[in-house]
Parts: C-alpha cells; structure tokens; sequence
C-alpha cells in the first residue's frame, strides 16, 4: 500500500465578493475542482461596528442543484432560508445544505459576533448533487461542535472533526448523496497523522493557518490548497509549524456541469430553467427582521 503524493499545489488568490475579500482555492486557472468538489473559499474577515449585524454578512440569494456547505473556525454563522430554518451554529460546527430544487437563504454574522472576537472564520465548499437528486426537496444540517465526532492522538498534538463521511470508522454526523468525507483538523507543531483515503476518491487539503509536510518531501504553506493524485490509499500529514487545514474526499460524479451564479445543473437548459423558477419565486421568499 502506497500513498497519494500530490497532483497540483495552487494559492487562493483573494478577490471582492460584494465588499468581503475572499480566498478561493478552486477552481482556478491553474486547476479545476476535483470532481465531486465544485468550489472552495475561504473568508476571514473583521466584521464591520457601523452597520447592524443583521445586514453584515451575505443577504438573502439563491442556489439550485448542489450543497454548499459551511465549516466555521471563528465566530459563528447565522443561517436563515426560505423553508424556515433559523439556526446559529458556531466554531467548529457545520452549516450543510442541499439546495435541491431551490432555495434562499442568507449567512449572517451571529448577534453576539463581538462577544466572539469580532472575527469571522469560514471555508464554504461546494459540493456537487448527483444528477437524480437535483431537483429533490431542499435539506438542511446544522452540525453544533459538541455533535461532530472527534479523533484526538494520544500524544494530544492533532484533533480531527469529520463532519460527513467517515474515518477511522467513525462516522460524521451528516448524510451526503454521494460518498463524501469532509474533515476538519487542528494539528500542533510535531503533529503527524495518516489519513486512509478511498482509493476511487477524489481529495485536496486545504491549509488555513501553519504549515505543513505532505507524503515524504512536499511543504504546504498556508492559503494553498493541494490537489492530489488518485495513485494512493492514504496521505501522511506532518505539521512544521501549528496549523488549521480541511480535508476532502468524495467519489467522483462523472456528470456533465453547466454552472452559472447560485445554480449548477447538468444543462444550460436547465440553468434557464432555474432562472426562470427563481424570478417566478418557485424557491420560495426569505424576509430577514
């Protein structure tokens, strides 16, 4: 048995998306997102004193035929949506939720953000519905930390969330669709851990904070994402300095993708359609107080 060594290493370039600097990893120029993974940003922003927490953060907007999911390191996410949900969930916890045939919703910071810090830490990743549950009806997880299964050494220097999927025969607390693992790990320097990957799965690592030492001789430096080569069943992780990074693993589609703003379909056909549902307000009406 072998391991994974890396296919690509790519920096999260930061660009302004309506007013919040944000990081996004993939896709790029210089890479795709690896199939089932559509697209992953990472957002560490300060949020602002001058205006109302309940107009900070992402207002109301729309998504059709996808997950995208949430994973907080900082603060707190407030998630609202037009089926209703209300929930905050805070660091360490995950907003996960399944578009399906259309929604709305909106990610504000929670009421308490300057109690927390003042800071907002996030990566949202957006992961691809096989083409037979697109149009299912929308779902929604929120994943609390206490609620999220937990893997800690036993020399206490690495702590691993999984939040779906499974490792180590823990499960994660979230159903996926497709075979999906996401973890989430924080590893003090001198850290090591081997992570045993499907061998079909597609996987990147992302690092937030720190750096790292991937399979024998490849260092990662933080706000790099790796993306690596199907050629292996596992990947060992050294930590060189303490360090946050996000795993995924997820076995690919092999579907065809037509992409345009929220919506991601398999058609352009059906990407007019979801314009055309969401104008006519088939995704139903977020009204925030």
């Amino acid at each position: 048995m072998k391991g994974r060594t890396i296919k690509t290493i790519v920096y999260a370039a930061t660009f302004d998306m309506g007013g919040m600097p944000v990081r996004q990893a993939f896709p790029s120029q210089k890479v795709v997102a690896p199939d089932p993974f559509l697209l992953l940003h990472h957002a560490d922003v300060k949020v602002p004193a001058h205006i109302p927490v309940n107009k900070a953060g992402v207002g109301p907007h729309p998504h059709r035929g996808f997950s995208p999911v949430t994973f907080i390191f900082k603060a707190g996410v407030h998630h609202r949506d037009s089926r209703g949900n209300d929930n905050v969930i805070y660091a360490g916890g995950t907003q996960w939720m399944n578009a399906g045939m259309g929604i709305i919703h909106s990610e504000r910071p929670p009421e308490d953000i300057f109690e927390k810090g003042g800071r907002q830490e996030i990566i949202q990743l957006w992961v691809n519905t096989p083409a037979n549950h697109k149009m299912d009806q929308p779902s929604y997880f929120p994943l609390s930390e206490k609620d999220t299964p937990q893997i800690n050494t036993a020399d206490g220097l690495t702590s691993i969330k999984i939040h779906s999927g499974e490792l180590e025969g823990i499960k994660g607390g979230i159903p996926t669709f497709s075979p999906v693992n996401t973890y989430t790990t924080a590893m003090q320097a001198g850290g090591k851990y081997r992570f045993n990957l499907p061998p079909d799965h597609n996987a990147f690592i992302y690092l937030l904070s720190g750096k790292l030492n991937i399979g024998s001789d490849s260092e990662l430096d933080k706000n790099y994402a790796a993306i690596l080569h199907n050629d292996g069943a596992y990947i060992e992780v050294e930590a060189l300095e303490t360090a946050e990074f996000i795993i995924g693993t997820g076995e690919p589609l092999n579907e065809p993708i037509s992409a345009n703003g929220p919506f991601v379909m398999n058609t352009e056909t059906e990407i007019m359609e979801a314009f055309k549902d969401y104008k006519m307000g088939k995704m139903g009406i977020l009204i925030e107080d």
